[in-house]
């Protein structure tokens, strides 16, 4: 996970523009309100000097009235700007973080396997959820009140200069500290916030995980152990967030010391200027009713800067993301999709991870292997010799390093993935499914089939157990369809694979948690399939090769023999090895 360049604070943020732009016209508004509402407050404190400085200090009750009315009608006014803002904020926030949202999980649908092999899904969750929210926050409450309460400090400084610059002057310099150690407090919080919200994401990984493998934590007696490392974790985030709250408290000390020190400082020069007549009473009245008025937009700049921090490394989280590179891109202009008869070759079929060590072989080293129409194909060979990653690279789950794949006579790159995807179909070995309905699960490859083309599925893949649970078709399976066995999650996933109806059909051990008997029907369907669909099925039991047509020897990322399974018995030692070793696991 490489983090993106270096920016400042507002360049990192202004990132997010193209997302927010839709929004600006309603923020802006929202911002107008709350400044208006402002300088109304600010306004108030005028209204007090001239009542000191007039009807108060000539004994004049009757001008009383003017001012207290001046008054309601000001407050008012603030608390309807006030709600004004709220109104024009709180919606358009909302937009954006789901347009982000949407852009975010679109982008990781995107994205290779490669890079989900790579990133731990906590952090995807926590990019996904915490940091999405953390912007619209900011965007609806934080980056409103910055800009609003800094203009409105400004402006009121100018009143202040304006009742006495001496005064002014004076507040001026003792706020100095106080903007220093603001930027002290950007470097120092900047680089724990990051840290917290990274541990957040690895914390958020580690429950996800235990979540998933409570079984087997619970049948090897781990919890506890699960646990130890949960907590060393969850300890690893609590002190990075003591030091947040730490540098936060930093700048809070700054933001309470330094106003009160001033104040009692302008009170000291107040009286004095009162007693020698350079300054009114009221004067003096109006000049720290309006330091009062200051007061919280001063001490907010401390939590609004802390949460426009945590925003910035919410952003970087966010583009990090965004910014990976997919090299597994559609062509710019694709070749025409025909159905095709389904024939599939390899041409010197070469792949390599990206992180593999330098002077390692390949994984698939120079594969070169060709796919009848119809032709059913068993793909078999010992642990580790690349087999999976072979047909991995058939549907561009992984792209090519070298070589290239045909499919009818056209390379796979020059199809867009939807094309490709609509013409082969995989089934894998680890039979995922989705909290949603069977029928949903089934008909993910084809959502418009048929109610009897999902039936002959369903049938193919000995799935027919489905009607008899709770709601048939309709029931829920259940996150990762675990509320059902390996053998029928594995059902599933096969007539998954056989309702897309593909041109060329890939089979990672499809069969590998089924009975014998089942197995058995099971094959016996398949071959109904197969006799009218191109396929590759990588074979873990012999019963498997059975299935194929012929078979293809693969040895060290290489097709080392092809031919019929008695063909390759006969002259092929290497062969009758593996064949020995899978009856074995058998």
């Amino acid at each position: 996970m490489a983090p993106t360049k270096r920016l400042s604070t507002a360049r990192a943020i202004l990132r997010i523009l193209p997302y927010v732009r839709p929004a600006l016209p309603r923020i802006t508004l929202g911002a107008v309100a709350a400044l208006v509402g402002a300088v109304v407050a600010l306004l108030i404190p005028q209204v007090l000097r001239s009542l000191v400085d007039g009807p108060l200090g000539e004994g004049d009750l009757s001008g009383l009235w003017w001012a207290v009315g001046a008054v309601l009608a000001l407050g008012a006014l603030e608390a309807g700007m006030i709600w004004l803002r709220r109104w024009f904020v709180l919606v358009p926030g909302t937009h954006v973080e789901a347009d982000m949202r949407n852009a975010l999980y679109a982008r990781l649908q995107d994205l290779p396997v490669a890079f989900h092999d790579r990133w731990p899904s906590g952090q995807l969750l926590s990019r996904m959820s915490t940091d999405l929210s953390l912007i619209r926050r900011w965007l609806s409450f934080g980056i409103v009140l910055l800009v609003v309460n800094v203009v409105t400090v400004a402006i009121g400084f100018v009143f202040l200069l304006n009742l006495s610059w001496q005064l002014g002057v004076l507040f001026i310099i003792c706020s100095i500290p106080l903007w220093i150690y603001t930027f002290v407090f950007e470097n120092k919080y900047s680089r724990v916030a990051r840290l917290s919200q990274d541990q957040a994401g690895d914390l958020a990984t580690s429950v996800e995980e235990s979540v998933h493998g409570i079984r087997v934590l619970k049948a090897f007696g781990r919890g506890h152990h699960a646990l130890e490392s949960f907590t060393k974790q969850a300890e690893e985030l609590r002190t990075t967030e003591i030091e947040k709250a730490r540098a936060i408290a930093g700048i809070w000390l700054w933001l309470l010391l330094v106003p009160d020190v001033t104040f009692a400082l302008s009170l000291l020069g107040g009286v004095l200027l009162a007693a020698n007549g350079a300054l009114t009473v009221g004067g003096l009245v109006a000049f720290f009713a309006t330091a009062a008025v200051l007061r919280w937009p001063v001490e907010s700049i401390g939590f609004l800067l802390s949460m426009t921090f945590d925003t910035r490394t919410a952003v970087d989280r966010f583009f990090e993301v965004m910014d990976e590179t997919n090299p597994i891109v559609d062509p710019e202009h694709p070749s025409e999709a025909s159905r095709g008869e389904g024939r599939l070759v390899f041409e010197n079929a070469h792949f390599r991870y990206q992180d593999a060590h330098a002077g390692s072989r390949d994984i698939v080293d120079g594969v070169d292997l060709e796919l009848l129409p119809g032709e059913t194909m068993a793909l078999v060979g010992l642990t580790g010799c690349g087999k999976t990653t072979l047909t991995a690279l058939t549907t561009r789950l992984y792209d090519l390093t070298e070589g290239r794949i045909l499919l009818d006579g056209v390379d796979i790159r020059e199809l867009t993935r939807e094309q490709l995807r609509e013409r082969i179909a995989m089934g894998f070995e680890e039979a995922i499914l989705f909290s949603s309905t069977v029928r949903d699960n089934v008909l993910l490859g084809r959502p418009d089939a048929s109610e009897s083309e999902l039936a002959e599925a369903l049938e193919i893949a000995q799935a027919d157990f489905v009607h008899a649970l709770p709601e048939g078709l309709d029931t829920t399976v259940g996150e990762e369809g675990m509320s059902l066995s390996g053998g029928q999650r594995q059902r599933l996933a096969l007539a998954r694979a056989v309702a897309a109806k593909p041109s060329v059909l890939v089979l990672d051990d499809p069969l590998s948690a089924l009975d014998v008997d089942t197995e058995a029907a099971v094959e016996a369907g398949l071959r109904r399939v197969l006799s009218s669909t191109t396929a590759l099925i990588v074979a873990h039991r012999p019963s498997t090769v059975q299935l194929a047509d012929r078979v293809a020897l693969m040895r060290d990322g290489r097709i080392v023999d092809v031919g019929t399974h008695s063909e390759l018995l006969a002259r092929s030692e290497h062969y009758r090895f593996v064949i020995s070793s899978l009856e074995v696991e058998s």
